[in-house]
C-alpha cells in the first residue's frame, strides 16, 4: 500500500509505513497512525493525534488538533451511494459533504461518523457509535443500545 503526494508533518509516527494508503493528504506534526489505516485525497489530520488501526478517513474530512479515532473507525462522505446510474453505466459523479471533527476528539472504536457532520471539540463519541448528527463542544455521545448492556 502506497504512501503518495502526502504533506507530512514533523514527527509523525507511520508505524507501519508499508501497510498503509494514504494519498494526497495532510497530515500535523507529531500524529501517529496506525496499520491497515486509508486516508484520501483532500483529508486534513490535524497535530499531534492517534489514528488506530483499520481506520478510513475518506476525502472531505478534517480532523482537529489532539483527537483520538480508535480501532475500525469510519468515516462516510456520500450521502446517497450508488454505483450505476439510471442508465446501468458506472456512475462518475458524486455530492461529496465534508464532515469536520473538532479538536481533542476522542472517537471510540467501530464508530460509523455519516457525511456532513460537525463534531465540536472536546467531544467523546463511545465504541459502536453510529453519528448522524452535529455534536456541540463538550458532549459525550453514545449509542443507547449499550446503556442497557448492563
Amino acid at each position: 500500500m502506497p504512501i503518495v503526494n502526502c504533506k507530512i508533518g514533523k514527527n509523525v509516527k507511520i508505524f507501519h509505513p508499508k501497510l498503509v494508503n494514504l494519498y494526497n493528504c495532510q497530515i500535523g506534526e507529531g500524529t501517529q497512525i496506525g496499520p491497515f489505516v486509508e486516508i484520501q485525497s483532500d483529508v486534513i489530520i490535524g497535530k499531534n493525534c492517534k489514528i488506530s488501526s483499520h481506520s478510513f478517513i475518506c476525502s472531505g474530512v478534517r480532523i482537529g488538533d489532539g483527537t483520538f479515532v480508535g480501532h475500525s473507525v469510519v468515516f462516510i462522505n456520500d450521502r446517497y451511494p450508488k454505483a450505476v446510474d439510471a442508465k446501468g453505466k458506472i456512475k462518475k459523479q458524486w455530492l461529496m459533504e465534508n464532515t469536520i471533527i473538532g479538536k481533542k476528539v476522542s472517537i471510540g472504536s467501530s464508530v460509523t461518523i455519516m457525511c456532513g457532520v460537525k463534531i465540536g471539540n472536546n467531544c467523546t463519541i463511545g465504541a459502536g457509535s453510529l453519528v448522524v448528527k452535529n455534536l456541540n463542544n463538550n458532549k459525550i455521545f453514545y449509542n443507547k443500545i449499550f446503556s442497557k448492556l448492563k
